[in-house]
């Protein structure tokens, strides 16, 4: 184990495997910090990506939280697929717990992939409420109502950054394909040739391969409980669930997958917000939608025309990258749409969003800002 101090009071840790723990240096501050915020990176990825990230929430939240970078699925291991990951992160994070006693809250904040991986992960940590119910020792006469936990503590914030989360299968999902629909059905059949298991996973292949009985992939799966996973219970346990998606020049992960929407649904924006985050150029607060909203939508199916169908009279007809829409709008969610389209390194908006890089703290930093400020302690 590494330990390093930073002269700003940030201190951390580096174990032989690679995970980083960061937290403040002052001792009455790391005492007091009862907030465990993990961070989670993409594919071929590794806990210094989100290095910059770490040592920002600390700075700015140093009595508040302790934060660990995760390592247990870097570099080619992010290619055994999300649920291989997801297990091995839902360890992980126990474990962190478990030396960590004083720790009762908990946040995610995943890049790319590790957004999949972390909905995974909280799916196997969720623990169903206590049937006993305790006696309030205040003595006011009331009774405090069990909960639910994500390993035994308060689930706060659950933020991704450039997540895939409609799989990269639909039309422009993966843009540097650039919308061709022969370049996306041949990426379907050879993406696992690259990227193992996890490609299934994200074009959602995954159903024809994997072990008897015939399942749907697992990204649809991830839209219930599943078996002894329990996706979006975790999921709606979040007092928030935050999107950030790059609107372009993100040339791994399309807009409409990191946000959640449909073309038809894609914002207007113009320039920033304001001068404090000069690349948020959109916000919004998506309330929670229920099934008997749907039953008239257009929707655009893989590559081909838009139709209109009514899910309840044609439910064949409605397209899984629609399914996965509706099925994550059940649980609200903050949408904030950022754009480098004025940078010097727009091309790499994929990376820069996460201020992956040391180089690209002056273009990325006022998103990581953005995000701690408005982050619930």
């Amino acid at each position: 184990m590494q330990n390093d101090v930073a002269a700003d009071g940030v201190c951390s840790s580096e174990s032989v495997n690679g995970s980083r723990d960061v937290w403040s240096c002052k001792g009455s501050f790391s005492s007091s910090a009862d907030h465990l915020v993990i961070m989670v990176h993409g594919i071929l990825g590794s806990s210094s990506n989100w290095k910059y990230g770490a040592e920002q929430f600390v700075k700015r939240l140093p009595d508040k939280v302790f934060v660990h970078c995760s390592e247990r699925n870097m570099a080619t291991l992010s290619l055994d697929g999300v649920d291989v990951m997801g297990e091995r992160l839902a360890d992980e994070v126990l474990d962190v717990i478990q030396e960590k006693p004083n720790l009762s809250k908990i946040s995610f904040v995943a890049h790319s992939v590790g957004g999949l991986v972390a909905r995974y992960a909280i799916g196997k940590l969720y623990r169903p409420p206590k049937e006993e119910v305790k006696d309030d020792i205040s003595g006011n006469g009331c009774k405090e109502e069990p909960r639910a936990t994500i390993g035994g503590l308060e689930a706060i914030n659950f933020i991704t950054v450039a997540t895939p989360h409609l799989g990269s299968r639909g039309n422009k999902q993966v843009p540097f394909l650039f919308g061709v629909t022969a370049f996306e059905k041949a990426a379907s059949y050879v993406i696992h040739w690259i990227f193992r298991r996890t490609g299934r996973h994200l074009f959602l292949t995954d159903d024809d391969v994997e072990k008897p009985p015939l399942q749907p992939p697992l990204l649809k799966r991830m839209l219930e409980d599943y078996e002894e996973c329990y996706f979006m219970s975790a999921l709606h346990l979040f007092k928030r669930r935050v999107l950030y998606a790059n609107v372009g020049y993100d040339h791994i992960v399309g807009w409409r997958t990191s946000s959640i929407r449909r073309e038809s649904e894609l914002p207007k924006w113009g320039e920033s917000l304001n001068e404090k985050y000069p690349h948020i150029v959109y916000e919004e607060h998506c309330k929670a939608c229920d099934s008997e909203q749907y039953e008239t939508i257009s929707t655009e199916d893989d590559g081909s025309s838009d139709k209109l169908v009514s899910w309840v009279a044609h439910p064949k007809s409605v397209t899984l990258e629609e399914e996965l829409v509706r099925g994550l709008s059940r649980v609200s969610w903050e949408k904030v749409d950022v754009s480098f389209h004025n940078s010097r390194l727009r091309f790499a908006a994929h990376s820069v969003i996460q201020v992956k890089d040391e180089f690209m703290h002056t273009e990325g930093a006022d998103v990581i800002q953005h995000l701690i400020d408005h982050f619930h302690t």
